[in-house]
Parts: C-alpha cells; sequence; structure tokens
C-alpha cells in the first residue's frame, strides 16, 4: 500500500477516548485522516470489544489505517488478564537460559493477542540500554545492560513480531537508557560523553532489521544538542538517520508527556520541522486534536516515501501452534 491508495493523510497518530467512538470522533477522524491510530488500557475491554473499535476507526478513515498500541508487557501492557497472556518485564526474561528464543516466542504470542483483535503495530521492543541508574519507569522494560545483548533479544523480538502479522516500532532513539528523569513528568538530561553514547547508546539501535517505523524519547543530549530534546533536535534527528543509520518512519513519542514545552501544536509543529515524519497525540483530547488537525501538513517528500514503505511492510502472520508456543515460553521463563 502507499499513500496515493488512500485519502491525503495528515502527519499525525490520534488515540481516542474510550471503549466506543462518539459520533463527534467519527466525523473529526473522516475528515482529518491521520496516519493511524493508538490504543490504550481507556480503550481496552474484551476481545469483541477491541475488534469492533478497530474496525470502527478504520471505517471512521475509510481505509484499513495502521493500529497501534504498547504491548511490551510487565507494567507497559494495554491487553492483559483475563483475555490476553500477561508477561515478566522484558528485563526479567533477558535473564532466562536462553534469552534470544524467550523473546522471539514472546514477540510471537504478543502479535497472536494483537491481531486476533485487528491491532497491526506494537510499539515495541525497547532498545534502550539498561544501567543501574536508569529511572525505574524505563529499566525493566529494556532488554539488557549492555548494547550487543540489547541488539540480539531486540531482533529475536522484533522477528516474532512480525511472523505474527504485527509490525514493531523501536523505540526510544537514539537510547533512553541513561534518563533519570520519568519523561512523562519532566525533561530528562543525558551528560555523557558522546564517544560513550555512540559505544552503548547508539549502538542499541544500529543493524536491525525488519523494524520500519521508529519511536524518539524526550532527553536532551548535552553532548550532541544541549539546547534541544532530541525529538526536536535536528542535530540528534539527523544523527539517528546518518550515523545509527535509520531509515524508516520516524514518530514522536507521545506529545502529551510532560518532558516537552510550548502548546500541542507548537510540540507537534516544531518535531515535525526538525525532521521526525509523525507527530504521536496518545490521550483522545478533542479539542487538542482539532488544533492539531488544523495545523499539521499532510506527507509529502521523503516521510511521504517513509510513510508508504511503512504501509507496504505491515506482516501477514505464519500458522504456527499457538498453545505449543505458551507452553515453551513458560516454560523457559518460568524456571
Amino acid at each position: 500500500m502507499i499513500l496515493g491508495d488512500v485519502h491525503p493523510l495528515r502527519r499525525v497518530i490520534f488515540g481516542c477516548s474510550g471503549l466506543g467512538l462518539t459520533a463527534a470522533e467519527k466525523r473529526f477522524f473522516s475528515a482529518a485522516q491521520p496516519f493511524g491510530f493508538i490504543l490504550f488500557a481507556r480503550n481496552i475491554d474484551t476481545p469483541d470489544q477491541v475488534a469492533g473499535l478497530c474496525q470502527d476507526l478504520r471505517d471512521s478513515v475509510g481505509w484499513h489505517a495502521p493500529i497501534l498500541i504498547d504491548q511490551e508487557g510487565g507494567r507497559v501492557q494495554r491487553m492483559g488478564a483475563p483475555h490476553w497472556m500477561t508477561f515478566n518485564p522484558p528485563l526479567q526474561d533477558a535473564a532466562c537460559a536462553d534469552p534470544a528464543r524467550a523473546f522471539w516466542l514472546r514477540g510471537r504470542l504478543i502479535a497472536a493477542d494483537l491481531a486476533g483483535v485487528g491491532v497491526d503495530v506494537n510499539c515495541a521492543p525497547c532498545c534502550d540500554v539498561a544501567t543501574d541508574t536508569t529511572h525505574p519507569f524505563l529499566q525493566n522494560r529494556c532488554f539488557g545492560f549492555d548494547p550487543q545483548t540489547v541488539r540480539t533479544n531486540a531482533q529475536a523480538h522484533i522477528d516474532g513480531l512480525r511472523a505474527g502479522g504485527v509490525a514493531p516500532v523501536i523505540k526510544h532513539l537514539p537510547g533512553h537508557g541513561r534518563g533519570v528523569t520519568d519523561s512523562h513528568l519532566a525533561l530528562p538530561t543525558v551528560t555523557a560523553a558522546e564517544a560513550d553514547l555512540r559505544a552503548t547508546d547508539f549502538a542499541a539501535f544500529q543493524g536491525l532489521t525488519g523494524a520500519s517505523m521508529g519511536m524518539t524519547g524526550h532527553m536532551v543530549l548535552q553532548a550532541i544538542d544541549p539546547d534541544r530534546p532530541a525529538t526536536q533536535s535536528p542535530k540528534v534527528l539527523n544523527l539517528i538517520r546518518e550515523d545509527i543509520g535509520f531509515d524508516g518512519l520516524l514518530m514522536t513519542d507521545d506529545l502529551s508527556m510532560e518532558a516537552l514545552d510550548g502548546s500541542i501544536v507548537d510540540r507537534a509543529m516544531t518535531s515535525l520541522t526538525a525532521g521526525c515524519d509523525v507527530a504521536l497525540h496518545c490521550n483522545g483530547d478533542m479539542d487538542q486534536m482539532t488544533a492539531l488537525a488544523d495545523a499539521v501538513p499532510e506527507f509529502d517528500g521523503p516521510a511521504a516515501t517513509r510513510a508508504s514503505a511503512a504501509l507496504s511492510d505491515r506482516p501477514s502472520a505464519q500458522e504456527i501452534d499457538i498453545s505449543a508456543l505458551r507452553s515453551e515460553f513458560r516454560a523457559l521463563t518460568e524456571g
């Protein structure tokens, strides 16, 4: 699928307010034509309800728009018991006897749950390298304490998600593991030298395959750009493209997070102007979404090329015995 196959799309991803779409949301999404949607716990109840919501979201825009979710496992898991599997925090599974196999299985099982209700993009894996001082909001969401371990486990997870028909979003580029502040509440500042960042944080993302979408992190890297958070820094975003080598669709982390200053429109436009392809707005607030729809442009140029590639790269599920995979996964991670 390419952008020309559907209506002109706006460079924004929106959330919605509840378990079902309101009439106002349907009208708004039809007119706004966002690139896609993202679901949160407020949107999740039963499998039939989630499947219906996904269909209604796509019906509102008139095409098979991508629907995203943060289904990492552990603390960040929007779909959980009793209808869907629950998982350890990723860092816990990284300590099992065969972590690469565990992360492939984890990805494949999460994908089965997501694809079963119509969600086709997962905002995972977190390729941030954990440290002893990483803020608790992030630390156990990481895949390891060194870049090689993170890269190996993340690649396995990407492959598992794709085998189940779900596209991954690697995050938080160019690496959030040194943050000691929760970026939901304030802007972290990282003081590490550039050489250290390149050897660890950036290296964890290099060479990953199968991820045509990525997400930025809201933090300041003093060695690269002391004045602007990564999401809004042309220097950092160029580093992601040129040095790390990520050439996929790059979305912001949630614009609603308190790490960023200014109005919601200022946050979006500064990020897009700096080099992000898509603004991610998660809270479902209609006033804010309306303001963004009025300000955010439609795709064109390189952003349109990357968006088309990401849409075309959504995978199909490979048939497999899910119950057998569940048993294998539990035996591997519960020992």
